[in-house]
């Protein structure tokens, strides 16, 4: 799966600003990542890259 860098620094925003403002712990963020990485290796990953590609397609409005 290919991530461009934009989508990346989005999420990456995000996180800064539940780290920040909502309180969220860091440690929280950091099990979340590791389990972003972990939930890769499974059968769901071509779900959640299909899911992810679609969301990605809506917001720049290039879906069918």
């Amino acid at each position: 799966m290919t991530v461009s860098l934009p989508l990346v620094l989005v999420l990456g925003l995000i996180a800064w600003a539940a780290i920040k403002f909502l309180g969220v712990r860091v440690w929280v963020a950091v099990v979340i990542a590791l389990f972003g990485f972990l939930l890769s290796r499974t059968f769901l990953a071509p779900a959640i890259d299909s899911g992810t590609r679609s969301g990605v397609d809506v917001v720049n409005g290039t879906h069918d």
